[in-house]
């Protein structure tokens, strides 16, 4: 360890190095739980690329293993430390270079946090839409390690289709240069996209190009109360079979209502089963409105609430928003899933949640990104009770069997880190496992960028 800060110190300036085991401690983990957590040897918040460099460079000769790190509030695992690890935190590389109304593209440092961006584009009349929940503090490049999502990816997808090209400090120090900042480019294999959802496992971004879009109208939303989860979602493959595209097609079991209810004063009945949400960024979002207004009647919605205006939009969108805080108010401890399943069998994978639920004697609330089939079920326990942990560990894991069965995937947006890996390599086989591991020793031969995360 002597060694290690001797050879961090000759090429980095002292505020950057953190040593002191209190303050590592803050850097040790993100918000996921069950996964274990190791005590780093140090703590480097470089603010540029050279200070990457450096730090990469000593790893590789020391053969130390580096665990990248933005804000840390990624739910899989996947930002925490090893023991005798360099935590790379790259929080303080936080500029926005360049935004370019012409060509479109923003070009940030992985430091950026998501609504930094957001509203640094707004006033140039652009939109960058990927929007996790976490987007007042997330950063950019944790966006891009775990391929995140948000609420507005029925209609404008997620990170991955933004990332245009990157920079990238390999694990040898080594600089890349990925992709490109036109609007085409389809030169050689395409290397941005590796690294979108690696999870830092194949090299440190430092510098990210993304695309942006013209800045859409103000949306108006549609509250929908139905009095089954069937019901529900019976509507929401009916708004997507019939070619609408909303800006947010979101939905909240009972549970999440209701807890949604205790929490913020809602107002919604007690007697809603489902809650679905809809809003629309077109030129006439109040016509689309009544279209899908008359969908959810036809499905067997109890109510159906349009809004008149942004204002009274967003109040209907508080209570999507105060949901996971909402859940978590439950119980002493959550762990929350990712499950995406096709939209057609987004009611099979809700009543199949109910079920697991009732056979675990465990409160799991559901929210979802409907249009899109991503559940978050929300599993609620009490982590002082061995047994109750024990029994929200295998009801998570039976949630993630039942999205495969559906013919989903462990995880929409929320990565593998360490909590998922069994269930990545049930997912992807044998064949599929070897190969990527195979990508991950080309990139990483040593096995020192962010080891035992995804495999």
């Amino acid at each position: 360890m002597d060694d290690l800060l001797e050879r961090l110190r000759a090429g980095l300036p002292p505020e950057t190095l953190i040593t002191d085991p209190e303050v590592m401690v803050s850097y040790a983990r993100d918000m996921a739980s069950f996964c274990a957590v190791g005590s780093p040897a140090v703590v480097v918040l470089p603010r540029t690329v050279e200070q990457v460099q450096h730090v990469m460079r000593t790893a590789t000769a020391l053969r130390v293993p580096v665990v990248p790190q933005g804000a840390r509030t990624g739910l899989s695992g996947a930002a925490n430390a090893s023991d005798g690890c360099v935590v790379l935190s790259l929080t303080r590389m936080d500029r926005i270079l360049e935004i370019s109304p012409v060509d479109r593209i923003a070009v940030v440092e992985p430091g950026v946090v998501n609504a930094a961006l957001s509203r640094a584009v707004a006033e140039h009349g652009l939109y960058y839409p990927p929007d996790p929940s976490s987007w007042e503090t997330c950063t950019i490049g944790g966006n891009i390690g775990t391929a995140s999502g948000g609420l507005c990816c029925v209609k404008y997808g997620v990170t991955a289709e933004y990332v245009l090209g990157l920079e990238v400090v390999l694990a040898d120090g080594r600089l890349l240069s990925t992709g490109r900042r036109t609007a085409k480019g389809v030169a050689g294999y395409d290397l941005t996209r590796l690294f979108v959802g690696s999870e830092g496992s194949l090299g440190i971004v430092v510098k990210a190009v993304l695309g942006l879009r013209p800045k859409p109208p103000p949306q108006l939303v549609l509250g929908a109360e139905f009095g089954s989860a069937a019901a529900a979602c019976e509507a929401v493959c009916a708004i997507m079979e019939r070619g609408h595209t909303p800006s947010l097609l979101e939905l909240m079991d009972r549970t999440t209502v209701r807890a949604v209810n205790a929490l913020g004063n809602m107002g919604l009945p007690e007697t809603t089963e489902a809650l679905v949400l809809v809003a629309f960024d077109t030129p006439d979002p109040a016509a689309d409105l009544a279209a899908v207004g008359e969908i959810c009647r036809a499905a067997g919605a109890t109510e159906v609430v349009p809004a008149d205006t942004p204002a009274e939009s967003e109040l209907l969108l508080q209570a999507r928003r105060m949901s996971l805080t909402a859940l978590e108010k439950i119980a002493s401890a959550t762990m929350i899933d990712d499950v995406c399943v096709p939209r057609s069998r987004l009611g099979a994978m809700l009543d199949g949640t109910a079920a697991i639920a009732e056979r675990f004697g465990l409160t799991i609330g559901v929210c979802a990104h409907a249009g899109d089939g991503n559940t978050h079920p929300v599993v609620c326990f009490d982590h002082t009770d061995p047994d109750e942990s024990r029994r929200a560990l295998e009801s998570f894991d039976a949630i993630m069997a039942l999205g495969l069965e559906l013919g989903g995937t462990i995880t929409g947006e929320h990565g593998v880190g360490t909590l998922k890996k069994e269930w990545l390599a049930r997912e992807l086989g044998p064949v599929g496992i070897e190969l990527q591991k195979g990508i991950k020793h080309t990139f990483d031969p040593l096995n020192i960028l962010n080891p035992g995360k995804l495999f």
